[in-house]
């Protein structure tokens, strides 16, 4: 660490090349925590967790006994141990006996992206309801046609105020806040939609995963989704770094002009000869046959055989984009994980180690800020997997029963899990250094004095 330091105060190491090292180091370090304790007041399964976007400082959950809570991660509110134990209860907790409260479980809890003053739960009771935080109250409530598995609010809208809703039901259903109205429905799926998720690239991209094994990418914009993930069309390994590949780019540009400025001198004289009885000239795009056309006008989402593609033998439980949108994580209840190329829509073929899923139920995956891991719940434990080789870095065990849900925070390099066991833990970045790296790291700091 302190030849790091060294490196960064000489000007060896860029600033955001040293802010990764250290992160990386702090990912690598993570175990649980023997200073921090999420005191949980649920009574059924943890569904769901995720720190708001704003601050990074509020814990938000959702459960099987109908309840949400609300903790400070930041600041205890109790110590043990002498004071190294830190204690968080929960600050605003809403469960059944709230009169606006939810009947049947939580299977969905969101902040509001840009705000924590409002949060969003979805539930087996048919209902999305949106919540004031500082009065725990019900501002607004959209019935759906079924149990709700999963609601996803765009952390870059600025255009819109859409909360995505996957039930039983088919179809994915937009509820506006603005409004207060549904905004429209998404068709196509032939299953109940398990998890949604918004690109993390454009504000109008939305990836839905459903039962029926099928992902697929919408653009709300406009009716029918623009493309279905098929497992069968892959691409091997992640795409060239952007400086080589537009040094390929240029390369090829180069060759295909120097071959179309040779085929246009030979197709020149040929031209000249091919006109009709009145003597209009034909182009060869003229004579591309009119099935070939209306075929290339379709709607890709549309064509019969990529709405039939799979992307998993099985439901789709889990779907993550990565913060610069450029792939996508999915889990099926096929018990595999697969990483797509965004882009091209094809499935990578990383070959991610045997691990068992849940197949009853939506999981909740995390991802690392790099991203170099991808954290999903696997049965009783949480395995951290290296996105570009899908071999198994790390794995969480600690509860007792099946885990459902994960959360990792960037700012804090903290891991949030929660299981059916009721309990939510978190997994802090060693603060012990042996005495060998105590050694090290001082032998640095004198090699960089002298």
């Amino acid at each position: 660490m302190w030849k790091q330091i060294g490196g960064r105060e000489a000007g060896q190491i860029r600033p955001n090349s040293f802010s990764n090292r250290v992160k990386s180091n702090r990912v690598s370090s993570l175990q649980l925590s023997n200073y921090k304790d999420i005191v949980s007041p649920h009574r059924g399964a943890v569904n769901s967790l995720q720190v708001d976007l704003t601050e990074g400082r509020y814990l938000l959950s959702g459960a099987s006994d109908a309840s949400v809570a609300v903790y400070d991660v930041q600041r205890a509110t109790d110590y043990e141990g002498g004071g190294l134990i830190a204690k968080h209860k929960s600050i605003v907790v809403v469960d059944k006996q709230h009169e606006q409260g939810h009947k049947y479980a939580v299977s969905s809890a969101i902040w509001y992206p840009i705000d924590t003053g409002l949060f969003i739960t979805g539930s087996y009771d048919h209902y999305v309801k949106v919540w004031d935080t500082n009065s725990t109250q019900v501002v607004m409530n959209f019935k759906m046609p079924g149990k709700v598995y999963r609601t996803a609010m765009s952390s870059l809208a600025t255009s819109h105020m859409l909360i995505a809703a996957g039930t039983e039901d088919v179809q994915v259903r937009l509820c506006d806040i603005a409004s207060g109205a549904f905004a429209h429905t998404l068709s196509g799926h032939r299953d109940g939609i398990m998890t949604v998720e918004w690109s993390t690239s454009s504000e109008w991209v939305l990836v839905t995963g459903g039962c029926d094994g099928a992902i697929r990418f919408w653009d709300i914009r406009r009716a029918g989704c623009f493309r279905v993930l098929d497992q069968s069309q892959s691409q091997l390994g992640r795409r060239p770094p952007l400086l080589e590949r537009s040094a390929l780019n240029k390369v090829s540009m180069s060759k295909s002009s120097s071959v179309g400025q040779n085929l246009s001198a030979k197709l020149r004289p040929q031209q000249r000869k091919s006109t009709n009885g009145n003597g209009i000239k034909q182009s060869p795009i003229g004579r591309i046959p009119a099935k070939a056309s209306a075929r290339q006008r379709l709607h890709p989402g549309m064509l019969s055989g990529q709405d039939r593609a799979t992307a998993h033998y099985g439901a789709v439980t889990g779907l993550k984009i990565t913060d610069d949108g450029m792939y996508l994580l999915s889990a099926g209840s096929d018990s595999r994980i697969r990483l797509w190329d965004v882009q091209s829509g094809c499935n990578t073929l990383v070959n991610f180690e045997t691990a068992r899923l849940q197949t009853s139920k939506a999981i909740q995956i995390a991802t690392s800020q790099d991203p170099a891991l991808v954290f999903v719940p696997c049965m009783t434990a949480v395995k951290a997997f290296d996105v570009w080789s899908g071999k198994t870095r790390m794995a969480f065990r600690g509860h007792y029963e099946y885990v459902n849900c994960c959360w990792f925070s960037s700012q804090d390099q903290e891991l949030y899990t929660g299981g059916s066991d009721r309990k939510i833990l978190v997994w802090s970045p060693s603060r012990l250094i042996s005495d060998e790296s105590d050694g090290e790291s001082m032998k640095d700091q004198d090699n960089w004095s002298d």
